[in-house]
């Protein structure tokens, strides 16, 4: 296979929430969900996610395992890891998670949480974006839309917001993402793809995905030419410059500037195939 990724921190001194890996037959994307209320944990987002993807890597290797178990089996894991934190905690640290693996015929993919998996196949193109988390808080999603990023205003909105969504997070009715219940791994999107029809596909973190889903600046298609001809970098360059452009959030309302993103294109087929 021929993996191609990049990934970075909303802020070049700041740490990246995101993790990732890749190794023959198995992508792992995490996103690790910002927190801006107490969490009851002393460790962090960063902590959480590089635990959770280190663990759900090691499990889903395992082709007799359903990339649900193996993700359910990792959050249990990684709550052992730390019971000294107060994992009842309505914020305690959460990540969205991206899971893709092959075998010799297919490739299964799970996604839970606002990730993005891209999977180019020969009858078009087949996007997978969970998008539970967007339904929830809408009151107050569209009132922090009205002020500008840094002012106080929007930081109280964004708390309220915050408070909203905890309400709804791994709620019937609401959104799933992984915490500290290993319960919610079934409520993860599922499916596979021949790989045999697969020429292509790409897994970004809702700051990558951003160019699509919220800047409108390229479609999927157009983000796979991109992908191809000059690379992950180039990407979140893209991302970061309109940003730049849009600091305040004045035509992009947004929940702050610059996000933690990480893309990770796969080539199969002819090029280089998911199972090598």
């Amino acid at each position: 296979m021929r993996v191609l990724a990049a990934s970075e921190p909303a802020l070049a001194d700041a740490s990246n929430e995101d993790w990732f890996s890749a190794s023959p037959g198995l992508v792992v994307v995490l996103d690790g969900a910002t927190a801006r209320t107490d969490t009851g944990c002393r460790h962090g987002v960063s902590w959480y996610a590089a635990r959770l993807g280190a663990a759900v890597s090691g499990l889903a290797v395992d082709p007799e395992t359903t990339l649900a178990s193996a993700l359910s089996q990792a959050i249990e894991a990684v709550a052992k890891q730390h019971p000294e934190c107060d994992l009842t905690s309505p914020g305690t640290p959460s990540a969205a998670v991206a899971l893709l693996r092959a075998d010799a015929t297919d490739v299964e993919f799970l996604a839970l949480g606002d990730v993005t998996i891209v999977l180019d196949e020969t009858s078009g193109l087949q996007v997978i974006t969970d998008e539970r988390v967007d339904q929830t808080a809408r009151a107050q999603r569209r009132n922090a839309d009205r002020f500008p990023i840094g002012s106080k205003e929007k930081q109280a909105a964004l708390i309220e917001m915050k408070h909203a969504e905890l309400a709804a997070r791994n709620q019937p009715g609401g959104f799933w993402v992984a915490a500290a219940d290993p319960s919610v791994a079934q409520h993860a999107i599922t499916g596979s793809a021949r790989l045999a029809n697969l020429r292509q596909c790409a897994v970004l973190t809702d700051g990558a995905a951003r160019i699509v889903r919220m800047f409108e600046l390229l479609d999927w298609p157009g983000l796979l030419r991109l992908l191809n001809q000059e690379g992950p970098h180039e990407l979140l360059r893209r991302v970061r410059e309109v940003e730049q452009h849009d600091p305040v959030g004045a035509r992009w309302p947004r929940n702050k500037r610059s996000d933690d993103a990480t893309v990770v294109l796969v080539r199969s087929s002819a090029e280089s195939q998911l199972d090598g």
